[in-house]
């Protein structure tokens, strides 16, 4: 690994509350809930009958009729927020040449809505009848495939699936990527789209989700002593990573820097986080040592902040042994609060929110907290956005399988 510095240039995101960055955080920090009834398919049977839907969304507002039939939400979700990202960063791919810039975008479970429809299609019409195009269009790694022939990128071109760690892992590798000299710039982050009749029926079944039917907007209450459960989200976060050195001769806007990364594993449960969370705590310890930053200089943290019993408490006992004494200092929050569990999306969407508390200097809020717990005692935000220096930012992930990953962001002069 070489000593080369990487900072973000550009900004993508398609939310439960907002279909473009800037209207996202807008939304974001005015404590907006994206949380409300699914009305993706009849919910008459299914126990929990609301999500964190993308809303006011046309995919022909983005596609011609041909490209928006043949490839999924999930890949609609990529090519959107990395289409903005690209255009932000102000970055021309001629100039540097398409190999020098590469893709790596993650999805925790892929295309789940024709795995759906064509299972229906084998039971009811037979094999013969089953797409062709089932596979393609089913596969994650087609997400980044198809942002990659779009843009005409010919650089470094990968997918991560680590569940809800997928997205913070896609950045935290492509970084690492730029570090190496393998690329001077990286399309990175995560989308999912999976409020979908299985989605929905696999994760209720496991009680993973909060069954507040009737008051939906404040039902992902992070922190809070009678949370429930996570609220499903879909859409996608995409970061336009760049060598510093490039993007500083080029005048880019720069909004941090991808300071440092760590990930770990559990070794513990399938979907259970260890309940000392010596796993989370090693990947936070990592990422801070990469970035040669004392855990003191640290100002917030962008939970991973679910709004489950286990993984809230888990959560905040890893962050006090990290941090110690300055634990009580840190202002942490939870987006999820606002937009919901995006599964593999999150850590995207959550590195954009990251980075614009640094170029802002505000934390947002964690929403419909109202009890509190005694076992998750931090500052979380619970009063609203914050005002106030934020010179580095540290963002959890962690996933079934027990995948751990943290990423720390800080501001460059």
């Amino acid at each position: 690994m070489t000593n080369r510095r990487v900072v973000v240039t550009g900004l993508g995101a398609i939310t439960p509350i907002g279909n473009t960055v800037e209207e996202f955080w807008k939304n974001l920090i005015a404590g907006k809930s994206g949380a409300g009834p699914i009305t993706k398919f009849d919910t008459s049977r299914h126990k929990v009958r609301f999500a964190c839907e993308v809303k006011n969304y046309d995919p022909l507002d983005h596609f011609d009729r041909k490209e928006a039939r043949r490839n999924e939400p999930f890949v609609h979700y990529a090519l959107i927020a990395s289409r903005e990202a690209l255009k932000e960063s102000g970055l021309d791919i001629t100039e540097i040449g398409p190999e020098r810039i590469g893709v790596l975008i993650g999805s925790g479970i892929g295309g789940l809505n024709v795995l759906e429809e064509q299972a229906k299609v084998l039971i009811e019409k037979g094999p013969d009848r089953v797409s062709a195009l089932l596979i393609p269009r089913l596969i994650p790694n087609i997400a980044p495939g198809q942002v990659s022939i779009s843009l005409g990128l010919k650089g470094p071109n990968s997918c991560v699936v680590t569940a809800c760690a997928t997205a913070t892992h896609a950045i935290g590798d492509a970084a690492n990527i730029i570090r190496r000299g393998h690329a001077v710039a990286m399309l990175a982050g995560g989308t999912e789209a999976a409020i979908t009749p299985l989605g929905i029926a696999g994760f209720q079944n496991m009680r993973a989700l909060s069954g507040r039917n009737e008051t939906p907007e404040t039902a992902s209450r992070p922190f809070s002593k009678d949370r429930d459960g996570f609220v499903m989200g879909e859409g996608a976060g995409i970061l336009l990573l760049e060598e510093y050195e490039h993007a500083k001769a080029r005048g880019a806007r720069i909004y941090g820097e991808v300071a440092g990364y760590g990930m770990t594993g559990d070794a513990f449960h399938i979907t259970a986080p260890e309940q000392t969370g010596q796993g989370a705590q090693a990947a936070m310890r990592m990422a801070l040592e990469d970035a040669a930053i004392e855990p003191g200089e640290i100002a917030h943290i962008n939970a991973h902040g679910t709004s489950t019993a286990l993984n809230d408490k888990v959560e905040t006992y890893a962050v006090k042994q990290v941090f110690g004494e300055h634990a009580q200092k840190l202002v942490m929050s939870s987006n999820k609060s606002c937009v919901g569990h995006l599964l593999g999306a999150a850590g995207g969407v959550e590195a954009v929110a990251s980075l614009k508390a640094i170029e802002q200097d505000i934390v947002p809020p964690t929403i419909n907290y109202s009890e509190k717990d005694p076992e998750c005692d931090l500052d979380y935000a619970v009063d609203g956005a914050r005002r106030m220096p934020v010179n580095a930012v540290l963002s959890n992930s962690f996933g079934f399988g027990g995948h751990n990953a943290t990423l720390v962001f800080r501001k460059v002069d």
